[in-house]
């Protein structure tokens, strides 16, 4: 747990849109994943989450900034083996079980795909084994392999989805909200099976969604993002029990509790307007527009990521006291979009 499997160093994944527009999905993020370890990967929808783990896992190309795998850099100089090993080592399972399958295969054609591809001295009879394998592993059994997506139940398809990406046996698994398309009665199954996946081959997740509460169950530390950038990391209990960011503090206080006389007492804080354009960042601080806690210095000045307590990390000047001692940071009571 304590050597590092993955590490981001000032991501960035550009889109250019036409010659006047760039769309900044990813603007410049440093994160570590240890050996074993599960990071929770959380934030609104179109904040970036999706396309930091298809930039990790290389489904795109980085605009700039590091993805070290395993000690060694993934890069587009790589070999030809040398990629194919690393394409091997990270596999993603995706969100939508339905559009991810290729309807027109069986599931025997979809899982032994990926070892056509890797394990190409297999015989079909040793391919046929390994998917009945992984079927049975995932849940399912050999009858299900001659059969179509279109056959199965969404979470029946997600399972085929986790036995396609275990197929290859891979370190790590980037699983980008597997149970965000799914009924909540079937959410904790595949959960619960992604664990026990976990305690059984040793892997690492970077585990990616928007229910908070599920990534705190299954999560060992919690990334939280915000327009491009990560604002706040640290342990699952940590944040839960002491968010620094005031994004965080937003987000956490929508959880619902449990219990009935907390959960009428506690004050839930509402975020104003929207989250601005990604083609269009605010100046400053990116979540000054919707902040309540917002200063003047906010507007002029990009807040670092840094260690504001052992193992917790964030982005805000609240928490550096060069920046507080500052005479423009004092609260604003109106904040201009801008």
């Amino acid at each position: 747990m304590n050597e590092n499997l993955v590490e981001i160093k000032d991501l960035k994944k550009h889109f250019n849109i036409n010659k006047q527009s760039t769309l900044k999905a990813i603007d410049g993020i440093s994160f570590s994943i240890k050996k074993g370890e599960t990071l929770g990967l959380v934030g609104e929808s179109g904040c970036g989450k999706s396309t930091v783990g298809r930039t990790i896992t290389q489904i795109y190309e980085p605009t700039s900034g590091e993805v070290i795998f395993d000690q060694k850099p993934v890069h587009s100089k790589e070999s030809k083996a040398e990629r194919k090993q690393k394409k091997q080592d990270m596999q993603m399972i995706f969100q939508d079980p339905y559009s991810s399958l290729n309807p027109r295969m069986t599931v025997m054609e979809i899982i032994s795909e990926g070892l056509l591809i890797h394990s190409s001295e297999l015989s079909v009879a040793e391919r046929e084994k390994k998917v009945n394998e992984l079927l049975e592993l995932v849940g399912l059994n050999k009858k299900h392999a001659q059969r179509y997506p279109h056959e199965f139940s969404g979470g029946q398809r997600q399972r085929i989805g986790i036995a396609r990406a275990l197929a290859v046996e891979p370190k790590f698994i980037v699983a980008d909200e597997p149970i965000a398309a799914l009924d909540v009665s079937i959410q904790a199954q595949i959960v619960n099976l992604l664990k026990k996946l976990q305690q059984e081959k040793g892997l690492t997740y970077l585990f990616i969604a928007h229910d908070l509460s599920m990534v705190k169950y299954i999560s060992d530390r919690i990334a939280v993002m915000y327009l491009g950038k990560i604002v706040e990391l640290t342990d699952s209990e940590e944040l839960y029990e002491k968010p620094l960011h005031p994004y965080s503090e937003a987000l956490l206080s929508a959880i619902p509790l449990p219990d009935p006389d907390l959960e009428r007492t506690r004050k839930q804080i509402v975020l104003k307007g929207d989250v601005p354009s990604p083609i269009d960042i605010p100046s400053g601080c990116r979540f000054r527009t919707r902040c309540p806690k917002a200063m003047d210095v906010c507007s002029k000045l990009e807040p670092e990521f840094k260690e504001a307590e052992a193992g917790h990390y964030v982005a805000c000047h609240l928490h550096d006291s060069t920046v507080m001692a500052r005479k423009d940071a004092t609260p604003i009571h109106a904040v201009k979009l801008s």
